[in-house]
């Protein structure tokens, strides 16, 4: 089985999420699965049911009611976003498998740089020492999953504080650059990419 991968560099939020629509409305049972490696440029996204009060500052950062599960998170550049564009009826995965997959390659993924990290089953996501490290919120349509997660490597973490990230007040964020000294995203992005079309068995 094979899956087409994407690296779409910096791209906005809104169209980005309409291109995600679009693709998973117009699948046919045999389209091939895809993968959008991606950065967004400075956005606060509000879940479906996300509450608008936790945000609490956005300031000059837009705020973009989203479709995706979760609450309220922040984009911005040095955080790999990745969309998994999947057929779980073709893979025979409901949602919370593939929640659970995606939260183990990030905390695999993380202890090869010497970090560990953790899940919660009551508030998905990656977290270290209690921090949040990757976030994920996703939607299924037709069988089929689109959004995806969100790993915070090396960026300006001020925004968070603007926020209650994930519904959570006075949660704590960290990214990948202040656990290890030597960080490079570009290397990083290779080796999630490597881990993820393993664990779903692509070519």
């Amino acid at each position: 089985m094979s899956i087409l991968v994407r690296h779409l560099g910096e791209v906005d939020y809104y169209e980005t999420w309409q291109k995600m629509q679009a693709f998973t409305d117009s699948r046919q049972p045999d389209t091939p699965d895809e993968l959008w490696f991606l950065q967004h440029p400075p956005v606060y996204t509000l879940g479906k049911n996300g509450k608008p009060e936790h945000v609490l500052n956005a300031a000059d950062i837009p705020v973009v009611n989203s479709d995706r599960g979760g609450q309220v998170t922040y984009h911005g550049h040095g955080q790999m976003v990745v969309y998994t564009l999947l057929d779980l009826t073709r893979l025979k995965m409901g949602v919370r498998e593939l929640v659970t997959v995606l939260e183990q390659t990030i905390i695999e993924l993380l202890a090869d740089y010497g970090v560990v990290a953790s899940a919660r089953r009551e508030a998905p996501g990656v977290y270290v020492n209690d921090a949040k490290i990757a976030a994920l919120g996703l939607r299924v349509r037709k069988g089929c999953s689109f959004h995806g997660l969100a790993l915070n490597v090396d960026m300006e973490l001020e925004p968070f504080a603007r926020i209650n990230p994930c519904g959570y007040k006075d949660l704590e964020v960290t990214q990948l650059k202040d656990l290890v000294s030597d960080i490079e995203f570009n290397s990083v992005t290779d080796d999630l990419q490597q881990r993820l079309i393993s664990k779903f068995s692509y070519e």
